[in-house]
Order: C-alpha cells, then structure tokens, then sequence
C-alpha cells in the first residue's frame, strides 16, 4: 500500500493519515497496523504524567524541543483533552504548540479518551506504533495524569515521568501508594518556588521506603525556564540502558503484547455480542432466564461462549 510505503519513507502526511484511520476505526486500520508490525520496536516510548497542573506539556515541549536539537526524531501523544496541544487558550502554550508543529523532527497528534474513563483509548496504542514505523526515535505519551490513565502508562511506556510539584501538601501522601509502583522518574517541576525542598524531601523518602530492585530517581526541573532538562533527558537514556542490559525492556514488552492480545479478544467478543443480531437475541433470552432463575450466570456465560466462537 502506497499509504504504508510514505509513512516508512517517513511522510507526515501519510502518518497523520494513518493516525486518523487509526482513530476513526476504519475497516482498514487493522489492516495497516499487521502490516506496520514489523516496522515497529525502535522507538522508546516515555510516559509524561503526575497530577494535573504540574506542567506536564511544558515539560514534553522542552524535552522534545532539547531532542529534536540533537537530531532525534521526537512524537507526542498528548491525551488530556486541556493540554494545549491540543488547543489550549493559553498565548505561550499555542506558540510553543505551533513552534513544534513547524519542527520536522517532532510531530504532535493529541487523542481523546474515547470513553476509557481516562485511561489509554485502544487508538493511543495505534498511534504508538505508527509513530514507530514512521522513524521516532522517542514518543511522548502525555496523560490526565489522574486514575486509569497512570495504571495503563505502565503497560504502554518503557519508561514513566512522574511530574510533581511543590504545594502538593497532604496529596503526596494521598497517590505515594500507587506512584511508587508507576514512577521510574520523579520530576519536580517548578522547583524554584516555596516547597520545592520539601517536596524532593518527601518522594526521596517514599522512594526508600519502596521495595523497587531499581529505585527511581529525583530530579529538579523548572520547564519553563528550560532548566534541568538536559540531565532529565541523560536520566532517560540511563533508564533505558538500564532496561536494556538488566532484560527488563524485552520483559516489559512482552507483558504488553501479552496484555495487548488479551484486549483485542476482549473486544472481538464484546463486538460479536453487540454486532451480531443473533448473538444478541440470544444474550436477551438469556438474561430473562437468568433472572427467573432458570439458569445461573455462569450456565448463561458458557451457552453465550458456545454460540461466539
């Protein structure tokens, strides 16, 4: 396919097409994506997230921005719907925004959650792998940065960003029990206001207290001052020689594609059951049975299994 042939030759245009199929869930989505498969691997995905207003696009623009400048080719997935890469109404944030547009080493493309109650929309893992085939060397993954969607970074990125803030108070305590299992990286961001001490004073301390054989680190960042953000960038590349070496990058992917298949059944059937007029009339007749108590729930599940594949 010509389409697939441009996005490998690294064609924007044809990636930004793709992309779209992606999304819209075109008959020929699935198609391109088998075939862009093996294309796939190169690039090392970076998850940005940590709790709403700690600066996580400016922190994605800087460290694309510092990227593309060496020479590496930088794709952002920007999730959370008020991130102004996708459209912010703030003036800085559309010129940084419009500024890594023009960039032909970075590309932009900001999703919605599509009804994943904030998490990770099945087309987010799509545009990962188009961005791959398209030649990134890096992809940022921007999230909400609340509930489902740091659950699934952790199934989507190789290596997560947790962007903290000073100020944060009682609310370092509230998330510490699940951020210890997500962060591979803290990032204290605008670390030159009040707090900033106490702040990398508390997550150093969580992250001792943590059982994690590779403990994260801590860095001080101040994004829209741009400093900082060369030794966050080292600390990325440390983690993923990390991964590599110690076999845990080939054990995180696995995972994922282990992950990734058991979601691609589960939306085979949950699509038989919805598409497929008959499936669905027998699933009616069931759930009336079910409920006179003719059968139990577990008897229904196996007639409607039966009758799916």
């Amino acid at each position: 396919m010509e389409l697939i042939n441009k996005l490998l030759q690294g064609d924007k245009r044809a990636c930004a097409r793709i992309i779209t199929k992606i999304e819209n869930n075109e008959d020929e989505a699935v198609d391109i994506l088998k075939e862009i498969y093996k294309h796939t691997g190169k690039a090392h995905v970076v998850g940005i997230t940590g709790p709403p207003g700690g600066g996580k696009s400016t922190l994605t623009y800087r460290l694309s921005k510092d990227l593309s400048n060496q020479g590496k080719k930088v794709g952002i997935i920007a999730i959370d719907p008020t991130s102004p890469f996708s459209g912010g109404s703030i003036l800085g944030d559309r010129i940084r925004m419009n500024e890594l547009s023009t960039d032909p080493n970075v590309f932009i493309r900001s999703m919605g959650t599509r009804g994943h109650l904030g998490g990770l929309s099945k087309a987010t893992h799509g545009g990962i792998k188009a961005f791959d085939a398209f030649g990134c060397d890096y992809i940022f993954v921007e999230t909400v940065g609340v509930g489902q969607s740091e659950v699934d970074i952790v199934r989507t990125a190789d290596t997560v960003v947790m962007v903290m803030v000073p100020g944060l108070g009682d609310d370092i305590q509230a998330i510490k029990a699940g951020i210890m299992e997500i962060a591979d990286i803290f990032a204290v961001n605008k670390s030159d206001l009040d707090g900033a001490e106490r702040t990398t004073a508390e997550i150093r301390m969580m992250v001792e207290m943590g059982n994690n054989e590779n403990k994260p680190s801590i860095l001080n960042v101040i994004a829209n001052k741009n400093k900082g953000i060369l030794e966050l960038i080292e600390e990325i590349n440390r983690h993923k020689e990390y991964l590599v070496l110690s076999g845990k990058l080939e054990e995180k992917r696995t995972e994922r594609i282990r992950s990734e298949i058991i979601t691609l059944i589960e939306d085979e059937i949950k699509s038989r059951i919805f598409n497929d007029k008959d499936i669905y009339k027998l699933l009616d007749n069931v759930l009336k049975n079910v409920y006179n108590k003719e059968i139990d729930p577990y008897s229904a599940k196996d007639k409607l299994f039966k009758a799916i594949v």
